[in-house]
């Protein structure tokens, strides 16, 4: 058993810091050190007084201490990280990539009066989930102990279980929808013979090189593309067929 420092050295760099991120500003919060309403997403002020930080700092709002806060930090580092360490293994760029259009898309639904909602990190958490239950389709799920599932069904059973406990509906929504673009964008659409519209930029390559984040991609590797899978006949919809032990 490895001591809680070593895991947390361990994380991989993207999700490490998402995580973290929530962490530092769900404890800030509680001390009182700050109000959410000066970091929530609100259109006015960005575009009238020019407060573009509510652009990103709503991503890393994720409640008050209480189970359901510990519930979707326990996502980021179980599915977050396990898509960080597998099928974007030596590939921070794209998942980095992945996050940034994940991001921009949320904010782009959220100006949409009827999905608008003040913090987007439950939705960003559920993005991952959403794109993480594409990639380990048939992995089995414990839902706390009461039944077990196929991952490929395991964000709508979560989405399910939030309304059940009287959680809002819209962020997980917005999160599967996020999730379903990137994946459609970046799997299902050239799986069907159209063109990879959703490639990595040059730039986050640049980015995650100059400052030297994560392990570099071996020198055989596209980096800004996903490696093609063997055969393509239903592929889309079993996802890439790595294991999983749960």
């Amino acid at each position: 058993m490895s001591s809680p420092a070593e895991y947390y050295k361990s994380l991989p760099p993207i999700s490490k810091a998402f995580g973290t991120l929530c962490l530092l500003m769900t404890t800030a919060y509680q001390f009182k050190l700050y109000d959410p309403i000066y970091i929530a997403l609100i259109y006015k002020p960005v575009f009238t007084h020019f407060q573009v930080w509510r652009l990103i700092t709503n991503f890393f709002f994720l409640g008050n201490f209480s189970i359901n806060f510990g519930i979707r930090l326990l996502m980021i580092a179980r599915y977050g990280v396990q898509l960080e360490k597998g099928p974007f293994h030596r590939r921070t760029a794209d998942f980095l990539w992945m996050m940034i259009f994940g991001s921009f898309s949320l904010l782009i639904l959220s100006a949409i009066p009827i999905f608008w909602s003040p913090f987007l990190g439950i939705s960003l958490v559920f993005m991952l989930l959403y794109v993480w239950s594409r990639e380990f389709p048939n992995a089995q799920i414990n839902i706390y102990g009461l039944m077990t599932i196929k991952a490929f069904y395991l964000p709508w059973t979560m989405l399910a279980m939030d309304v059940i406990f009287g959680s809002p509906l819209m962020p997980d929504l917005l999160g599967i929808i996020a999730g379903h673009l990137y994946y459609f964008l970046t799997v299902l659409h050239p799986l069907a013979g159209g063109k990879n519209i959703l490639k990595t930029p040059m730039w986050v390559h640049k980015i995650v090189a100059r400052w030297q984040i994560g392990a570099q991609p071996i020198s055989h590797a596209q980096p800004s593309g996903r490696a093609q899978p063997e055969t393509t006949t239903g592929t889309a919809f079993r996802g890439r067929s790595h294991r999983l032990s749960d």
